[in-house]
């Protein structure tokens, strides 16, 4: 088949579009913008195209995909319409793939990529092959966010919003936690709880809802984890469940579980330098408010007796304006030692001229900061632009640099 993806560069599409290559297909795929992940697509032998153009929908195409980012009135879509090609979301493709497996679906507010990637090593190790389709990259798969396997099993993350987990139908589900996120598309907290409902309602009689933390398996994992940080934890005992319920034994559970080391962006440590200053730099993914709370633990933990700083880049206007008491608790609770922010990261296709207007991240700071006498004083705003040169001239060699958020800014850890 002549499979083209639109919107390639995201972090499911591009899954999706490896699956596509490994089956043997003809796969094309085009963005707005090139970036590592269209860069190491083009190495695997997909054709990219960057920009959105009527021409690369060629008349012989046998399916279309596109990403859940993708307005009708893209050029592409809008072709492939008219040339009366079949197009179907990301989500519905990868729903067409979970009927053709044992489908494992790692759902959740928080910690889905690292729960799925746990999950997947561990069956990776017991020697049941699963294919992955997961929102991060591992190095255990040769830095991709994508495994081939031969056997019955897929394992794959799946994504809330736009309820696009609906789609699919696996044997086993397994929730992380449910959070105030997506509010942009939920609106309320209440529609995100009823949206889990219909996911787990899917559930056929003789499948698998994996949701709790029993306290003798907290204590297994404690033992043996070496990735920081007590939502990690949480995440493993649900992996260790899964194993449980596909009959892996124990020892090789926690023998998996021991060996992981993380994944991109999440919790990744790098020593670094700043003008011939010797600083630790971590890379994070965190972007909601409980996420950033409890990564801010972990650096804490690990490190506690150093300076720690934490450049945050906001995700998404629509976010910061329904969570922004919930960010500014967030940061005003903080126990470490300077924390800056810089300006929100635009996500394509889901922002409104309005709340793009009304919140910005020096009102946020403005609010951390306030009331006088009771606000911290280490929180300061500063442009992208500004922050490699602030940063190496004020800190010291044995700091600790935390870089987060889901937009361009883990690009910052380069610098150092």
């Amino acid at each position: 088949m002549k499979i083209h993806l639109i919107g390639i560069g995201g972090i499911g599409v591009s899954a999706l579009a490896q699956y596509y290559l490994s089956k043997g297909h003809n796969v094309s795929g085009s963005d707005l913008v090139a970036s590592e992940i269209t860069d190491f697509l083009k190495e695997k032998g997909i054709r990219i195209s960057i920009g959105n153009l009527a021409e690369n929908i060629k008349k012989d195409l046998d399916l279309a995909v596109y990403s859940p980012a993708v307005k009708p009135n893209n050029t592409e879509f809008k072709r492939a319409k008219k040339l009366k090609i079949k197009t179907i979301s990301y989500p519905q493709a990868l729903g067409e793939l979970t009927k053709e497996y044992y489908t494992i679906a790692v759902a959740g507010s928080h910690g889905k990529s690292t729960t799925t990637a746990m999950v997947s090593l561990v069956l990776t190790k017991a020697g049941l092959d699963p294919t992955v389709i997961v929102g991060t990259k591992l190095k255990e798969f040769e830095n991709s966010n994508f495994r081939a396997g031969k056997s019955k099993f897929l394992v794959i993350e799946a994504c809330e919003y736009d309820s696009s987990f609906l789609y699919y139908s696996p044997k086993i589900i397994v929730v992380t936690n449910i959070d105030k996120e997506h509010l942009d598309y939920f609106k309320t907290f209440a529609n995100v709880k009823k949206a889990f409902k219909k996911f787990i309602v899917k559930l056929p009689a003789d499948g698998f809802l994996v949701n709790k933390y029993p306290s003798k398996e907290v204590k297994k994992v404690k033992k043996i984890l070496k990735v920081p940080g007590k939502h990690n934890v949480f995440n493993a005992v649900l992996a260790l469940q899964v194993a449980k319920i596909l009959g892996i034994p124990e020892k090789i559970s926690l023998e998996a579980l021991s060996e992981f080391k993380g994944t991109w962006r999440r919790f990744e440590v790098k020593e670094g330098r700043a003008n011939n200053k010797k600083i630790t730099i971590i890379s994070d993914y965190a972007h909601h408010p409980n996420e950033i709370s409890a990564t801010l633990k972990a650096v804490r933990e690990k490190y506690p007796k150093k300076t720690i700083w934490c450049v945050f880049q906001p995700h998404q206007h629509q976010r910061t304006h329904y969570l922004f008491l919930d960010f500014v608790k967030t940061f005003k609770n903080a126990k470490i030692e300077n924390i800056i922010i810089t300006d929100i990261y635009d996500v394509a296709g889901r922002e409104t001229k309005k709340i793009s207007k009304a919140i910005t991240s020096e009102k946020l700071v403005e609010k951390i900061n306030t009331p006088r006498g009771t606000g911290r004083k280490n929180v300061s705003y500063l442009p992208i632009e500004e922050l490699e040169f602030n940063i190496k001239q004020n800190i010291n060699s044995g700091d600790v640099l935390i870089i987060m958020g889901a937009g361009n800014i883990y690009k910052l850890a380069d610098k150092f």
